[in-house]
């Protein structure tokens, strides 16, 4: 694991290197257009180029510092360093758009006439697809070793590409009817850029407060664990992200009652060891529920719960049980959706039902929630 971490942050790393010296280079070209032309529109669009630049200098430090090895104070590592990163290009994208909404807003009302040339127009266009290529690289790459903050840097580069392309528009339409709108464009594709900041920013806030398991990882290492013979159920999984591609987690697994303490503690490693080995995920608990299997009665009573359970709208799931007779103790945890109102209500309902259906039983039951669900 320890050297695919290596290859996704040096991928990651130059990628925005890349970005760094393009940025650099279209930002110097277009300044010294926009003052030649007296374009507010080229002028903008280059001091955005160095945004860009400085966000790319941002997932660069930021993949750093994730990359630091635990230590006592965050024995799980630095991983969410990266999701910070990815807000503040959130940040930068935002900013960018308001002062350029802002500066639109002041050449409207008080409007300059550009001077166009050719050699200025063919450079713009260059530009746009100098644009086009890097915003599509670079959001290729971050989709490919997951990291938020060059996805954001290329979208960030694909909508300069648009703001470049609406310049030139407007440059045209000027040249050929006398018509200055760069202003007037300038404050619509403002208001995208703004847009596609409060998206970035929400969607980075939303991995940083902790969002649900990831669903499709979640089946999969489940359909994992029930592979080993023994295990008859897999319940409860919790997966923590601490970081793209950085996951621990916990699970319930289901046995039969006959098993040893030996017996089970080399089945449990044997889990870790496999999910660790294909999802890279980290099993940092296993709980473990015994089932009755030698005793058709109670097999019985674990079908007549989980029906009485299960005709309850909200009840997904039914695990965990177990039946002592000798001292008449009954044992399950419910699964009770998300969807539901009142939880609590719902799972008291059950209770109570299970109540009639065991008198002189005494319950031990407790409401789960499953976090893999859709």
């Amino acid at each position: 694991m320890r050297n695919q971490e290596m290859t996704r942050e040096k991928k990651i790393i130059q990628t925005s290197i890349v970005g760094i010296i393009t940025n650099v280079l279209l930002a110097a070209f277009k300044a010294v257009i926009g003052l030649f032309t007296h374009s507010i529109a080229i002028v903008l669009d280059a001091v955005n180029n160095i945004s860009d630049a400085g966000s790319s200098l941002i997932t660069i430090i930021g993949t750093k510092l994730a990359s630091k090895e635990p230590d006592k104070k965050h024995p799980f590592g630095y991983g969410r360093i990266e999701y910070l990163s990815s807000m503040i290009i959130s940040v930068i994208v935002l900013y960018a758009g308001v002062t350029s909404f802002v500066e639109s807003i002041k050449h409207i009302l008080h409007p300059q006439t550009p001077d166009y040339s050719i050699v200025s127009l063919i450079i713009v266009g260059v530009a746009v697809v100098v644009k086009i290529v890097l915003g599509r690289y670079v959001k290729g790459v971050g989709v490919k070793v997951n990291s938020d903050s060059l996805v954001n840097s290329g979208e960030d580069a694909t909508l300069d590409s648009v703001i470049s392309a609406s310049t030139l528009v407007a440059a045209v339409i000027f040249l050929l009817c006398g018509l200055s709108l760069e202003a007037w464009l300038g404050a619509i594709i403002s208001l995208v850029i703004i847009k596609a900041g409060i998206e970035m920013l929400r969607d980075t806030i939303s991995q940083l407060l902790g969002e649900r398991n990831d669903i499709e990882l979640a089946r999969e290492i489940k359909k994992t664990v029930l592979e080993f013979p023994d295990v008859q159920g897999a319940y409860d999984l919790v997966l923590n992200n601490y970081g793209p591609d950085r996951w621990n987690g916990s699970i319930h697994i289901e046995v039969p009652d006959f098993y040893s303490a030996d017996r089970l503690d080399q089945l449990l490693r044997e889990i870790q060891i496999k999910v660790v080995s294909e999802h890279h995920v980290v099993l940092t608990a296993i709980g473990v529920y015994s089932t009755n299997t030698q005793d058709e009665e109670v097999m019985k009573a674990r079908q007549e719960v989980s029906r009485i359970a299960l005709s309850h709208e909200y009840v997904r799931q039914v695990h965990g049980f177990y039946l002592i007779k000798e001292n008449k103790t009954l044992r399950f945890d419910v699964v009770i959706s998300l969807d539901a109102k009142d939880r609590m209500a719902v799972f008291k309902e059950v209770r109570e039902d299970v109540k009639k259906a065991f008198p002189g039983y005494t319950l031990q039951a407790a409401m789960d929630t499953d976090y893999t669900e859709e």
